[in-house]
């Protein structure tokens, strides 16, 4: 297939699959669609107290199941999405079409030798809203998320992410968060707006937000008890939005 339609993703020589590039000094960093193969990487990533403990989603103890299903999910999104811009390139359609997401999410580090490190994920979704208390409304304002069309610019994005936790601390993933935004989701989702929900207390993610233009909105007191036992108090809201 041509790969016009792909931009500004490049093509894996070896994999064949597309990828964005980190900017220096981080451009061994690769982000590609996920794999199967990541099981076990991603099962060691999120048995990791200094990651999971961050996360909201993941059920403990993380098993193998667990990660061949999920990775099973995001696998498939990928591929739908990839699938629509071929089609798109194949019916000639004219300028880049808007889709709604990205096929590319896994964080790996290329090596010297050419042997790739699983490093994390980076994806992006329709917000949901987590940090509303009451459950109708948050299912109201998700709702009502979820019906507006792709590109339309009323859409609030939001972005879960993790890194292992060997690699913390070294500007990977500010580096990546701008990456996808600016090379992926204004061209190619027509993303405008988009807000991050972190747990109070998570200041290495907050300053990574804002580091990349997210502006702190509010606090809002929300007790969860995750999956691990942790309980956390609620959340940091913070927006993005574009300026053009």
């Amino acid at each position: 297939m041509l790969h016009s339609q792909l931009h500004p993703l490049q093509i894996h020589l070896r994999t064949g699959e597309p990828f964005l590039r980190l900017p220096s000094p981080h451009e061994n960093i690769i982000i590609t669609p996920p794999r199967l193969e990541d099981t076990p990487s991603v099962v060691g990533a999120l048995s990791d107290p200094r990651v999971y403990k961050t996360l909201s989603g993941p059920p403990f103890p993380y098993t193998e199941d667990h990660a061949v299903s999920w990775l099973s999910e995001v696998k498939e999104q990928s591929d739908e999405l990839l699938k629509e811009l071929q089609q798109a390139e194949e019916e000639g359609v004219q300028g880049l079409k808007v889709v709604d997401g990205c096929p590319v999410r896994t964080l790996r580090e290329v090596r010297e030798d050419g042997t790739e490190l699983f490093l994390g994920d980076i994806g992006c979704a329709r917000c949901a809203y987590p940090d509303v208390v009451d459950a109708e409304e948050m299912a109201r304002l998700a709702a009502g998320n979820n019906q507006l069309p792709a590109g339309d610019k009323d859409i609030v994005w939001c972005i879960g992410d993790y890194l292992v936790a060997s690699h913390h601390g070294r500007g990977i993933m500010s580096a990546a968060l701008r990456t996808l935004v600016d090379c992926w989701m204004v061209p190619r989702m027509n993303a405008r707006l988009i807000r991050a929900e972190l747990f109070l207390g998570n200041q290495g993610s907050r300053r990574v937000f804002e580091k990349n233009g997210f502006v702190y909105e509010k606090s809002v007191d929300n007790r969860k008890v995750l999956a691990c036992g942790v309980t956390r108090l609620g959340f940091d809201i913070l927006w993005w939005r574009y300026s053009g």
